[in-house]
Formats: structure tokens, sequence, C-alpha cells
């Protein structure tokens, strides 16, 4: 089985397109025809039905894909260790993280491990938890950096760095040093969207509690860590975030931080990769050095 017949089914099959695999892979569509029929013939089965313009992977297609993305990263990887020195760390790294590890974590850790291995390039994609989980589910990340676990036996975790998420306010909207989750419901709160993991921290922070959010007087969701941080800032209501989010703010008085029944609300940030995925040896080694710096 040709290895580049397995390269682009895994195009096709990932963006349900042959001409998107052509754009990707940069080889035109009918020798992307052609290689995915000689597979078909290999395999004596069919992997796509042709629908008109659009294309639907087979059962087949279902069961070849894991393990021919497995074959690749073996076959890369393997090919990675004939022809670089093995202490030579080099090439690109995309790493998915959601918003406090994404701006206040890894640029740092990036950096350090850069000043180690300047042959790596960084790409940094941020999202929410859900999100950056479900790229790894996907094949589209090779790992994450989440704040939030959702169960999978797919998945693997590693906990990383603890988290501390604090109410916070003007002086205007809270001006005392604690308040009851009673209390609390009273107040304009602003929130993080579904798939947040701030968000869903809290409300399991809630749920213990014997509390939930739907009793709050929410004001405003918001997508982004930034965005929430803002609007209490500005006076719009208080806000459940990371204290990493609004040390600064703390710090200059522009926020308060008032405590919830003296209780403290935490959570880990995870590494998450996919358990059955081979790793490619920069980002081993990143990983490691990721581990190490936390």
């Amino acid at each position: 089985m040709d290895i580049h017949h397995l390269k682009i089914f895994a195009s096709v099959y990932k963006y349900k397109s042959f001409t998107r695999a052509s754009e990707e892979l940069h080889i035109s569509q009918p020798t992307i025809s052609e290689h995915i029929k000689n597979l078909e013939n290999s395999l004596d089965c069919r992997l796509f039905d042709r629908l008109g313009r659009s294309i639907m992977p087979t059962a087949e297609a279902e069961v070849l894909y894991p393990k021919a993305l497995q074959i690749i990263d073996d076959l890369e990887l393997l090919q990675e260790e004939v022809t670089a020195a093995s202490t030579m760390i080099k090439g690109k790294l995309v790493i998915g993280a959601s918003t406090i590890p994404g701006t206040y974590i890894l640029p740092g850790v990036a950096y350090s491990f850069k000043k180690q291995h300047p042959d790596v390039a960084f790409e940094i994609l941020i999202e929410d938890s859900a999100r950056i989980t479900n790229m790894v589910l996907q094949h589209e990340l090779l790992c994450g950096i989440v704040g939030a676990r959702i169960v999978s036996d797919k998945l693997d975790y590693t906990p990383l760095i603890e988290d501390e998420l604090v109410l916070v306010a003007t002086p205007k909207v809270l001006n005392q040093k604690t308040i009851t989750l009673e209390k609390l419901t009273n107040i304009p709160f602003l929130q993080r969207e579904t798939g947040s993991g701030t968000r869903q921290t809290f409300e399991n922070f809630l749920e213990k509690n014997n509390c939930t959010s739907q009793n709050f007087n929410i004001v405003a969701t918001l997508g982004s860590t930034s965005a929430v941080k803002q609007a209490a800032k500005a006076g719009l209501g208080a806000a459940v975030i990371s204290r990493m989010a609004v040390q600064e703010a703390l710090d200059s008085r522009v926020l308060k931080e008032v405590r919830i029944n003296n209780l403290k609300i935490r959570r880990n940030f995870y590494l998450v990769r996919q358990k059955k995925r081979t790793l490619p040896h920069q980002y081993l080694a990143f990983c490691l050095h990721l581990r190490k710096g936390c």
C-alpha cells in the first residue's frame, strides 16, 4: 500500500472534498481521483460515495481513516529519525489551547523551548476548551491545553498547573469583601459562552453548593476572557474569571476581588492528546518541556 495513497485518502476524508484535498496537497484534482481509485482497487472496496458535487465516506473508509493516520505518523516519525540527528529537534508545532493557557502560559513556555531549539516554529490556536478537545478528537490537532475535561476513552489528560477562579467587580457593582451565593444571584453577572472551561468549572462549583447559574441575573454572555474582563472593568457586572487574567487589574485596583462564602474555586489545566496517536519527535520534546515548565 503506497504511503502517498494514504496521505491523499486522509486529506480527502478530512475535508470530504477532492477539491479541498487538491488545494491542501498541491496536487491536481484528476491525480487525487486517480490515487483514490488505485487505493480502492488495491483494497477491493469503495471508499467514497460520489453524490453529485459532494462525497460521503463509506463504512470501509471509516475503518481505514484512523489506521491510515497511525501508519502515516509512524512512517513520518521513522523518516525523521533516519534523516535527522537524534538530538536535533526542529519543525512546526501546532498547539491548541483554551483562552487562559493560550494567552498566559503557552507564550512563555514556547519562548523558553525555542531558545533551546531555534529550528522549531510555533502556531498557537486559541479556542474554548470544548473546541480544542474536539479538534484533538477529530485529529485536527495532535495535542492541546484545556481547562476542562471531557470524558472519552480516546483521550489522555495530563495535569499541568492549577488555576484559581476569582469573583471580581468594580466597587460600584460589589463593594464588600465577601458575599454569599444567595446574594450573588441578585448582582448583575457576566458569564463565558457554553464550551468555556471557566464556565464549566464555575457551574460545577455551583452544583456542589446546591446552586445553579439559572438563578443568576445574567446581563451578558461573552465569547472570550478578555471581553469578560473589559465588561467587568466597565462596570457592566461581576464575573468569575481566572486570577491569571485579572491580576494586573486587581493590583491596580481597577477591579476588586470578592470572596464567595470564603470558598476557593480551583481547577487544573491539562495537556490533552489522543491515546493512540504517535507524536512526532518535536511534539514529544515540547510536551516534556511543557510538563517541566508548568
